[in-house]
């Protein structure tokens, strides 16, 4: 809305500083700014009201050390973080832009969710909460969504770099601009593999089986795809949320990490020095993706060991929503193993715990564990390792993984 404001200002008053709004780099300060101002101020308030409406965590007995003390503990935490992305996105960012848009949709969508099942929890005492089945439901619905609009929606596209015959038809221009030359806009599926020189993979390629026109099929795979990320991130986002602040943290660096491949994506002159994607419009999300970082970094004040207030479903499922859906969108998708290492050991660990006990269950009739227990994080608090340990070491791990992820931009 700012933007708006002040880009008319600026053009019917000429008004100093106006133009500042212009600026990615600009706006996505003041988004971080302003994001972390109303986690860490107005968060203290929505904790209150929280404890005011008696909204408290109920805790299973697992055996784990210090567990009873988290009892009654203010959760539905995450409508903090809502907060805090939503308002500095829409003061900040242009809101005409797709991907902004779908961003929200993914936000306010995946927030409900998470808000539905933590309302059960507390408020029907029914610890199960929302059942698993409408959880998926809710995920494939915002993958259609979203898939849909990252296929069909004009403004979604990339361009290619020119070829050296190109260049010379256009070196005048070129040369005027000062700017790398690329040819025009154009509708794809393709996306990033990292590691490989020509890392590109375009998914309608794995229909060309179909014929001439298998191009215009594509939606068939990509859609899939994208509700497949988008579980499964959201569902280890969730998982991961099972002691202080490692899901806040977590987030945080892979927010991080997601902002900088979209900058590098969205400029012109980065994606030609880098030889990587050029994603137009797409250097807007950098100013949602400050805003999640400051979301996130303010909330970790108040959820950090030992934690004042939890996010509950309606937090963690936003989160790994907004994670998958980012990363599709900067088609960096077949990055997230890497960069969301943690989440995916989250998943496998439980994986892995449920089908080998089924499986030894079955074959000797009694159930086995491969961990003491599942998720991996209780498993090291079985371990007797304290939890702010557990959360610093796989912070440093997450640290990690971000530095290899922005590393195979050039490792190839």
């Amino acid at each position: 809305m700012l933007y708006y404001l002040f880009d008319f200002l600026e053009k019917q008053y000429d008004l100093p500083g106006a133009g500042l709004f212009q600026f990615i780099s600009f706006r996505a300060a003041m988004a971080i700014i302003t994001s972390l101002i109303i986690s860490l101020l107005f968060g203290k308030s929505i904790i209150r009201f929280i404890q005011k409406k008696q909204v408290g965590e109920t805790i299973r007995d697992l055996g784990l050390e210090g567990q009873q003390e988290k009892a009654g503990t203010p959760t539905m935490g995450g409508l903090i973080i809502l907060a805090a992305i939503l308002i500095p996105t829409l003061l900040f960012a242009k809101l005409n832009n797709i991907y902004i848009i779908i961003l929200l949709i993914t936000t306010v969508w995946m927030g409900l969710i998470g808000f539905l099942d933590d309302y059960i929890k507390v408020f029907k005492k029914d610890k199960k909460g929302l059942r698993g089945i409408f959880k998926v439901i809710g995920q494939i619905g915002l993958g259609i969504i979203v898939g849909s609009l990252l296929y069909f929606h004009p403004d979604v596209t990339i361009k290619q770099k020119a070829t050296p015959i190109e260049v010379e038809q256009t070196e005048q221009v070129a040369a005027v601009q000062q700017l790398p030359v690329y040819n025009d806009a154009e509708k794809s599926t393709k996306t990033t593999i990292p590691f490989l020189k020509n890392n590109e993979l375009d998914y309608s390629k794995l229909l060309a089986w179909m014929g001439e026109d298998y191009k215009k099929w594509a939606w068939i795979i990509f859609i899939p795809i994208v509700i497949f990320i988008i579980t499964a991130v959201s569902n280890g986002a969730n998982l991961t949320d099972g002691i202080d602040g490692l899901a806040t943290g977590s987030s945080a660096i892979i927010g991080a990490t997601l902002g900088i491949l979209a900058w590098v994506s969205g400029n012109i002159i980065f994606a030609d020095y880098l030889n990587i994607m050029y994603i137009p419009n797409s250097g807007e999300m950098v100013i949602f993706i400050a805003a999640f970082v400051g979301a996130c970094i303010g909330f970790l004040w108040y959820n950090a060991y030992p934690a004042q207030v939890f996010m509950g479903d309606t937090g963690s499922l936003a989160i790994g929503g907004i994670i998958a859906v980012f990363a599709i969108a900067i088609r960096k998708e077949l990055l997230i193993p890497i960069l969301c290492g943690i989440f995916l050991v989250e998943n496998l660990s439980v994986i892995m715990q449920v089908s080998y006990f089924k499986y030894t269950k079955k074959k000797f009739g009694e159930g086995r564990r491969i961990f003491k227990m599942s998720p991996l994080h209780h498993h090291y608090q079985k371990l007797g390792f304290h939890e702010s340990k557990i959360v610093s070491r796989f912070w440093i791990v997450g640290i990690m993984l971000a530095v290899l992820t922005i590393v195979t931009l050039k490792l190839r």
